[in-house]
């Protein structure tokens, strides 16, 4: 099963905030039904989302088409951002939003996680190994080469990390307010 969008390693086309396409990578990674389970949450948003899904993310899906820097967000927002360079706009605008989850890379030592995350989320998820990703075929892709943690803006999210189901998701939960 699939479910949003991410990008890896590229340039993003002017006033887009999506990566490009390398032609050793594809532009889109997608989210495993399972992580979506172990949060037993419903979402109203999901911003980066994959033109081709399996499963719907959220109740709202923007592409990469939509653009979905460019509308507003309301609600609860699931966020699987573009990751490489872009990936800092998409987080400090969940930042600034306050409300939801973020799939990212657990790249504690760079400048957007100590701007947005350490400094802004409630709590942070560090999940015990990796996760696989798909492709938007259905295909499964390689290992990444990170280690993701999900990060969450509000109370109610952190919450949401601090109980998961430790049998769909296993890791550590770090309370940051």
């Amino acid at each position: 099963m699939i479910a949003t969008a991410t990008t890896l390693n590229e340039k993003a086309p002017k006033k887009k905030h999506f990566g490009g396409r390398t032609r050793k990578s594809t532009n889109v990674w997608i989210t495993p039904f399972y992580v979506f389970e172990a949060l037993g949450v419903v979402f109203d948003l999901d911003p980066c989302a994959a033109s081709i899904r399996q499963f719907p993310t959220a109740k709202h899906h923007y592409t990469k088409k939509d653009d979905g820097m460019s509308h507003p967000w309301r609600g609860r927002v699931w966020l699987n951002p573009p990751y490489g360079r872009k990936a800092k706009v998409w987080i400090e605008r969940l930042a600034q939003h306050g409300n939801g989850i973020a799939l990212l890379a657990a790249r504690t030592d760079t400048i957007w996680f100590h701007d947005f995350v350490w400094s802004q989320a409630d709590g942070i998820f560090f999940k015990k190994g990796r996760i696989h990703f798909y492709r938007e075929n259905g295909k499964l892709g390689t290992q990444p080469n990170f280690p993701p943690c999900l990060v969450a803006y509000g109370k109610r999210n952190a919450n949401i990390l601090r109980n998961l189901n430790a049998d769909k998701l296993n890791g550590r939960y770090v309370d940051l307010k």
